[in-house]
């Protein structure tokens, strides 16, 4: 399909869905809506004789182009994964030792923290990965599911992105290497993560509020709500399940650590370490190489085999029972693969059917600033662009191009904070935003509602938006000085988030 320069209406779809995914509390039909709109849009400006046919054909012509088969695969089967460790017992297993050792509220919500820190190889592992493990002891304490589902998201994407041995920095250096403006990828993408202030912010939101409890807005709302008993649980497959009995601690740690290991190898065997190649035979370098999306699908399958030679065997759960468990597990991530769909859709029709990339890059190169804005302006336009689409390595995918070679030639000091301003601002949206799938996996490995998710999140994504803004501006300012640009980031952070508990106090004291 040709593509349509359709200007400042390109980026009309991704609006028209958050709009009404906020409204309406439904994010599916949203999303439909914002991709027929799109689709719409470019079937006029196509002069399609038939509006409506060329609609429709249009949508599901690109929705087959835009599916990632892959991932599907990787969130059905670690569905499975989940449903039979819980119906096996080790998931219970697993909550009554943490609750034996887990003595309080703020040491169960460190630990969920630290967890998502630990899991730092890919963003949609983390998320499902940390809300199975840590869901029953966060219960057990009255924490509500939408303080885990901010928690694992704040714990994903922004921790990978600062991660050098992770799928996304083989995105970022796929990107990186387009340019050829760097002799190493890797140092590269290394030199950015002192100025990646929306992840370094965002990690430190997580453990402030876990230490002190400084919540405000929808978030402190359901928090009081989960200390009288609602933890706003939704009802899902794993509810109604069977469980077994004679599960054991090790029904759950030896499957999630066989996944872990095998993720790691496998990402390490598709990247070429035990290749032909020897440029390839490094830890760093197979994964720089690798392809995330299949070395996720064979370890997902990999662990999957595990649980069955560790369950049936042993009769912790009939061979019939493992089945059909592992159906129903799938079945439970139907949702969020719908989801997923219809989010990468939209983001094709924002990319390729209307070329939002033109538009954002005329705002780039026409916006007649200064080098010094450069960063903060940088940073403003990757967020607002990857909160529409809801994709970051879309978003850096799309940037990093334009970005590079227009710092180099405003202000070459200020090419690597300005990079990082595009990876950060492109983080943000896959962190908040309704159609990111890192927010919709956090809503669902949280048991949470993804509509709540979403608004009980925003407000302190903004706050770390506003608060790494402050230093991209103090960065352009001072040349790129990275500790008076971080220190700037880091005070506005806490500032902010002082000043919006003590009102939230003052609104709750009105109020009784």
């Amino acid at each position: 399909m040709d593509p349509f320069n359709a200007g400042w209406l390109s980026i009309l779809p991704p609006v028209i869905a958050i709009v009404l995914a906020l409204c309406t509390k439904e994010v599916i039909s949203s999303l439909l809506i914002g991709i027929l709109s799109g689709t719409f849009i470019y079937a006029v400006g196509m002069d399609h004789t038939n509006l409506l046919m060329g609609t429709v054909q249009t949508t599901f012509k690109l929705m087959s182009t835009k599916v990632d088969f892959n991932i599907l695969m990787f969130c059905t089967m670690l569905g499975a994964l989940v449903y039979t460790i819980s119906m096996a017992g080790g998931s219970r297993a697993y909550g009554d030792w943490a609750i034996r050792r887990i003595k309080s509220r703020k040491a169960s919500l460190l630990a969920s923290g630290g967890l998502g820190a630990f899991i730092f190889i890919d963003d949609y592992f983390n998320c499902l990965t940390v809300g199975t493990v840590m869901r029953p002891v966060t219960d057990t304490y009255g924490v509500s599911r939408a303080k885990l589902a901010y928690i694992i998201d704040s714990m994903a994407a922004p921790v990978c992105i600062i991660a050098p041995i992770s799928s996304w920095a083989a995105a970022v250096g796929s990107s990186l290497k387009s340019t050829g403006a760097f002799e190493s990828d890797f140092s590269a993408f290394i030199s950015t993560i002192p100025y990646n202030f929306y992840a370094l912010t965002c990690i430190a939101m997580v453990f402030i509020l876990c230490f002190f409890q400084l919540d405000f807005g929808p978030m402190r709302r359901a928090e009081e709500r989960a200390q009288k008993g609602d933890v706003g649980s939704m009802d899902t497959a794993t509810d109604q399940m069977r469980v077994s009995e004679k599960g054991t601690i090790w029904d759950m740690v030896v499957p999630i650590g066989a996944l872990i290991v095998f993720a790691v190898l496998c990402l390490m065997y598709s990247g070429g370490y035990w290749g032909d190649d020897p440029a390839y035979h490094s830890f760093a370098a197979s994964l720089g190489n690798s392809s995330a999306s299949e070395a996720l699908v064979w370890s997902s399958f990999g662990a999957l085999v595990v649980a069955f030679l560790m369950f049936v065997p042993r009769k912790v759960v009939s061979f019939r029972d493992f089945m059909d468990g592992s159906v129903e597990g799938m079945k439970m991530m139907l949702p969020a693969n719908i989801i997923l769909v219809l989010a990468w859709t939209i983001s094709g029709v924002c990319r390729d059917l209307l070329q939002t990339p033109l538009f954002v890059e005329s705002l780039v190169t026409t916006g007649g600033f200064s080098a010094m804005w450069l960063p903060a302006a940088v940073f403003a336009l990757a967020a607002f662009l990857s909160f529409s689409t809801g994709t970051a390595w879309g978003t850096f995918g799309i940037l990093i191009p334009i970005i590079v070679p227009v710092a180099q030639a405003l202000d070459p000091n200020l090419v690597v904070v300005s990079l990082a301003a595009t990876l950060a601002g492109s983080v943000f949206g896959d962190h908040c935003s309704p159609i990111s799938d890192t927010t919709i996996l956090s809503s669902a490995g949280a048991g949470c509602s993804h509509i709540e998710h979403v608004a009980t999140q925003l407000p302190y994504a903004w706050v770390c938006a506003i608060a790494s803004f402050a230093g991209y501006v103090v960065a352009g300012l001072t040349e790129a000085n990275a500790y008076a640009s971080l220190a700037t980031s880091f005070v506005t952070l806490v500032a902010l988030m002082v000043i919006l508990h003590l009102l939230g106090n003052k609104r709750t004291a009105q109020l009784a």
